[in-house]
């Protein structure tokens, strides 16, 4: 996926929902800080952005962009790519995230106000759901360095999870940064 694609599917989602101010909380958040021809490629190979919107306690939002533009829509079966619609708890994240949000702002995303997760964050939160495509995902950013181990590392302190977790995550961390 690259920002043209990602702010076609911000768009779609504004329109559907009603909501302009959207949160990118999957892998294609590294977008707003990265342009797809500076990532390595297995950093955009979703065709797949994961979308909540902040007010939408009950999911009804998202639940509409899921069945508009969603896997398997119309929408995807258009243009190869989709926005699925997830709730803002979807992805467990660092303390403070809100905090370090990327405007993702492209002119030809309005109406949409789209928000990203910071890389760190996005990585760390990549680690803790531990799916192989999560992981190939991180030690990507990590060997191209668009994330270092340092940071992603204090980042995981802030995670607000079981120990067991959070060791888990620094395990993967020193296994796919063992220098």
């Amino acid at each position: 996926m690259n920002r043209t694609e990602l702010a076609h599917i911000l768009r779609a989602a504004a329109d559907i929902a009603g909501d302009g101010r959207i949160l990118v909380i999957g892998s294609q958040s590294i977008l707003a800080t990265y342009p797809a021809d500076e990532l390595p490629e297995a950093a955009t190979l979703s065709v797949e952005a994961d979308i909540a919107f902040f007010d939408d306690a009950y999911n009804t939002k998202s639940d509409r962009v899921d069945g508009a533009i969603g896997e398997d829509s119309l929408f995807h079966q258009t243009f190869g790519y989709y926005g699925q619609g997830v709730s803002v708890s979807t992805a467990t994240l660092p303390a403070g995230w809100e905090d370090r949000l990327v405007d993702f702002a492209p002119v030809d995303s309005e109406p949409a106000e789209g928000v990203c997760l910071d890389p760190v964050d996005l990585v760390v939160a990549k680690l803790v759901a531990g799916r192989e495509k999560d992981l190939s995902f991180a030690e990507s950013l990590l060997a191209s360095g668009h994330v270092s181990a340092a940071e992603l590392r204090e980042r995981t302190q802030l995670l607000r999870v079981v120990g067991g977790i959070q060791r888990r995550v620094l395990s993967s961390i020193d296994r796919l940064d063992p220098g």
